[in-house]
């Protein structure tokens, strides 16, 4: 886990350096300061008040005034450097992340929710940052303070300083056992805030369905109970981590009722024991620092308990294998748009206990039309969705150009393959942002003429800026009708060797959906176009109908021959055109 973040380091290395050094240069400054103001100053004032040289005492002032500086300095430095390099780091554990989800397959992001990737990118990667930045910055500043304060204060107080043999180990083992009760409520804090997130999003999403139905409360009930979750978690954690300053506060003037106790008894009543009132001085604020110290570290240990999860979370992300990869010898050109299915079985996971497609065999020439009808959960779209390699076969292949998918280049097999997927989306951006994704190279004239041919510039024209009318996140400020056209529309700019229409035309009226298919034959007439449709209209003209049924290809052929020889064909047709009432 620590190799695969220290990766995310990389340009940053210097900055991090940099602060390591700077942090060294002011713990060493800050211990020596009280050292030299106890045994140069307080102890030479303590000697001879009446004839103490006043160019001693401001040579010794400004000294300390030109270390304090010194100390600043690196304090101010250290503070910069820790930034860049933390930021720095953050940008790349990002970066690394949404990189790495790009290379996923459908199966890889199955195991994932989005709310959860949201969580890892976001809350996630914000703990591992502040880990990193007290790492470089507090967890080497507070060690060396400590030692140093400790080694110092044994030099100045002798004896004196065994107030730390008592304190030290109190302090530390109760901020150990602090952080050992908390820490399991910080855990359950993350997976709580993914059920947050997934409610949020599930929210946004579905506002139009959540106040169609007056569901309102019962969403606001929803959010509230994970809230309120989060809330108890973090107060349970938090109360325990409380108990820090008490703890503190009892370390802090156990020591200084000692020192002062002890120390003035030494000072005033046996001289000879070498103790003055500038090692007390000195032996106060070493005690400080040591406390100081020992509460930054217990701190840090309670951030790297928390953010060990975040850790663990954002290298499940980087350290996912995608399950689709490049041949080691792809192939770089699609000869045309026929596609074959021999003997296909698939099914999503290995544990899963059914195929979702069995025994599929198909041969589709390149240009041809075909339709897909089936009823809900026949696997449609799971059938077509292995063509561009979304997922891979379970067993058998799948031939695009008489070569088996697995062999092709994914992205070039992919830029061969335009889909206008069931649940269309639309990208935050201007109209023809959007149509641009089907080939960012296409002139305005092109892309007037696609979405001609999609039946969509009529009503981009009456926009007020036409193709420059912005759309919203997800397409919100146009209609189902609209935004199934411009995806058409997107897919078209692409001129694909297959274009695989998953029921896209369902929110356009029959005319509208007749007018876009007789686009389809004018345009692109080479390329083999793949219909899934619920209305028999939409395909009844194809050159081949599949119907499918639990997962199988039941029956194949034209119009005329399934209504002859398909019982679930002529079924569904005589109900869509009323048929089945004249018999």
């Amino acid at each position: 886990m620590i190799k695969t973040l220290a990766r995310c380091v990389r340009e940053y290395k210097m900055p991090a350096v940099m602060t390591l050094l700077f942090m060294v240069g002011e713990a060493a400054i800050e211990t020596v300061i009280p050292f030299i103001t106890g045994n140069y100053l307080i102890n030479a004032i303590q000697r001879d008040a009446e004839n103490i040289d006043l160019n001693y005492i401001l040579k010794i002032g400004l000294l300390l005034v030109g270390m304090a500086i010194v100390s600043l300095a690196c304090a101010g430095l250290g503070g910069y450097m820790c930034a860049k390099a933390s930021a720095g780091f953050a940008k790349n554990m990002r970066h690394d992340m949404y990189d790495k989800i790009q290379e996923y397959s459908f199966s890889n992001i199955d195991k994932f929710s989005s709310s959860s990737l949201v969580t890892r990118m976001t809350t996630d990667v914000q703990n591992v940052q502040m880990s990193f930045m007290m790492l470089i910055r507090t967890a080497v500043r507070s060690p060396l303070m400590l030692i140093f304060s400790v080694v110092m204060a044994a030099v100045m107080g002798g004896w004196l300083a065994a107030t730390f043999v008592i304190v030290i180990p109190v302090l530390a083992g109760g901020l150990l056992l602090i952080a050992k009760y908390a820490m399991p409520a910080f855990r359950r804090v993350f997976k709580r805030y993914d059920k947050l997130n997934e409610s949020i999003e599930e929210n946004v999403r579905g506002m139009r369905v959540v106040k169609s139905f007056a569901r309102e409360e019962y969403e606001k009930q929803k959010f509230g109970k994970e809230a309120d979750s989060i809330r108890d978690d973090f107060t349970k954690a938090e109360r325990i981590v409380a108990v820090n300053t008490p703890l503190m506060n009892f370390c802090m003037y156990f020591n200084m009722a000692f020192i002062l106790s002890i120390g003035s008894l030494l000072a005033i009543k046996y001289p000879s024991s070498g103790v003055n009132i500038g090692h007390i001085s000195a032996l106060l604020t070493y005690g400080m620092s040591v406390l100081m110290s020992l509460m930054m570290l217990s701190m840090i240990y309670v951030m790297l308990t928390m953010s060990a999860e975040s850790a663990r979370r954002i290298c499940e992300v980087l350290g996912e294998v995608p399950s689709l990869n490049n041949p080691e010898n792809p192939i770089f050109d699609v000869a045309d748009g026929s596609v074959d299915f021999e003997n296909v079985n698939f099914k999503y996971s290995e544990s899963a206990k059914r195929f979702a497609l069995s025994d599929v065999n198909l041969h589709i020439k390149s240009g041809m039309t075909v339709g897909i009808l089936g009823g809900t959960g026949s696997s449609k779209s799971t059938l077509v969705q292995l063509i561009p390699r979304l997922y891979d076969v379970t067993e058998g292949k799948v031939k695009v150009g008489g070569v088996d998918v697995r062999e092709y280049d994914i992205e070039t097999l992919r830029n061969s393959v335009a889909m206008v997927l069931q649940k269309n989306l639309l990208f935050a951006g201007t109209i023809k942002d959007n149509l641009r994704w089907g080939n960012e190279n296409a002139t305005d004239e092109e892309i007037i003429e696609a979405c001609k041919l999609a039946q969509a510039d009529e009503f981009v024209s009456s926009f007020p800026d036409g193709y420059d009318t912005y759309i919203e996140q997800g397409g919100t400020n146009v209609s189902g009708g609209q935004k199934q056209r411009l995806c058409i529309a997107r897919a078209l700019l692409k001129k694909p060797k297959i274009l695989i229409l998953d029921d896209s035309t369902s929110a356009v009226d029959t005319k509208t959906d007749a007018l876009i298919r007789a686009g389809f034959r004018s345009y692109i007439p080479d390329t083999t176009k793949i219909i899934i449709a619920q209305r028999v209209s939409s395909v009844e003209h194809a050159d081949m109908i599949i119907v499918m049924d639990n997962g199988m290809v039941v029956d194949s052929g034209t119009h005329d021959e399934l209504l002859k020889s398909s019982e679930i064909y002529r079924e569904v047709y005589e109900q869509q055109t009323g048929g089945g009432d004249k018999e």
